[in-house]
């Protein structure tokens, strides 16, 4: 073992262990996988996010690999289970499953956290956290997401009036709606009432390196931005997304809408511009979570899915997280192309693996 222990320590991989302990003190879930440590004076190894007691630093050995802390004699700790590649099914993914169906079968109905966690038969606490483990938002979140469906729903299906509709999705008032809806609907509840046909888009299309670009913007913000091999298959995705409201299609070289693409034709090149715009689209709260996330990855950098989810807080919540990655209408401003596999590999990309590869390569060269 002091062998191993030297040859370890000569190795500048893992120089003096600094960064890989204060990752081991905080339970880092992301470091999982870049190295595991052993502690001498229980001959287990383990992955950073081991729940277990913390060792003294002094019984700690770091090592890169599993393979070379069962050489050196160490064991796997029976809590963490180094040697598996994927987490165990969360003990509670069940009963979240469940008060979720129950959720969405009472949708208009007004229940407290109390009402949910008797009916579950849990306590209240256990729920919140269970809940924020595996789907990455509270009870509550998860419930106004079904009450916002719920409403737009029955506005572009039912005769209903927009204050039925309102109550009928269980808001207790159009301020309630209100509040939930500025980042979701993109369009006020007459608008919707109407089919959005009061809506006005204003949209261009242009060259880019990634071929056909489409920007597009409400008079909040830019709501779609895509990539196609032709002007039609891109105005087919905003028609998709904008059915009934007035796309009015504009050609002003020195506009907003102009700077606009501008800016993110940029983002597609080694030198960036140093701007921001606002966005006006529609995401659930899980949804809005993982965007912000994703727009906090270093530009250069990439995450896995599994990883981004652990950042959140919310490490079972891994094919939700790629979902949400899928939904974004924002190309590029949202980065879901530094979101990868677990292996490095690219994945999927709603607007096309090569292009995935083109943005990460130009990004990578850019941040040396």
């Amino acid at each position: 073992m002091a062998t191993m222990a030297r040859r370890i320590q000569s190795n500048p991989a893992n120089n003096s262990g600094t960064d890989q302990w204060t990752q081991v003190l905080e339970r880092d879930q992301t470091a999982d996988g870049t190295f595991y440590y052993a502690v001498r004076s229980t001959g287990v190894v383990c992955k950073p996010s081991c729940p277990s007691r913390r060792p003294a630093r002094e019984h700690v050995q770091f090592f890169p690999t599993l393979a070379d802390a069962l050489n050196a004699g160490y064991r796997t700790c029976r809590r963490c289970e180094p040697e598996r590649t994927s987490p165990r099914p969360d003990p509670q993914a069940k009963l979240v499953a469940r008060v979720a169906k129950h959720l969405r079968e009472h949708v208009g109905e007004r229940q407290t956290m109390g009402d949910i966690a008797n009916a579950a038969g849990v306590d209240r606490l256990a729920l919140l956290r269970a809940f924020r483990r595996v789907l990455g938002v509270s009870p509550a979140q998860y419930a106004r997401a079904q009450r916002m469906e719920r409403f737009q729903q029955t506005m572009r299906i039912s005769e209903m009036t927009v204050t039925g509709a309102i109550y009928d999705a269980g808001f207790g008032s159009s301020s309630r709606l209100y509040e939930n809806s500025n980042a979701r609907l993109g369009m006020t509840p007459r608008e919707m009432r109407n089919g959005a046909s009061n809506l006005t888009v204003r949209y261009t299309m242009t060259d880019s390196p990634l071929g056909r670009m489409l920007v597009a913007t409400t008079e909040k913000g830019i709501c779609t931005i895509s990539f196609g091999e032709s002007d039609r298959e891109n105005e087919g995705v905003l028609r998709n997304r904008f059915p009934n409201a007035n796309l009015v299609e504009e050609n002003d070289s020195n506009g907003w809408l102009a700077g606009a693409v501008e800016f993110i034709a940029s983002q597609t090149s080694e030198h960036p511009l140093a701007a921001t715009f606002p966005l006006d689209v529609r995401a659930t709260a899980f949804q809005q979570r993982v965007w912000k996330a994703l727009q906090l990855i270093p530009r250069g950098e990439t995450r896995t899915y599994s990883g981004l989810a652990a950042e959140m807080g919310a490490p079972s919540a891994t094919r939700a997280v790629a979902g949400a990655c899928a939904a974004n209408p924002v190309a590029i401003v949202v980065p879901c192309h530094r979101v990868v596999g677990k292996d490095g590999s690219l994945t999927g990309y709603r607007w096309g693996t090569d292009r995935k590869r083109r943005l990460l390569e130009a990004e990578a060269r850019a941040a040396t």
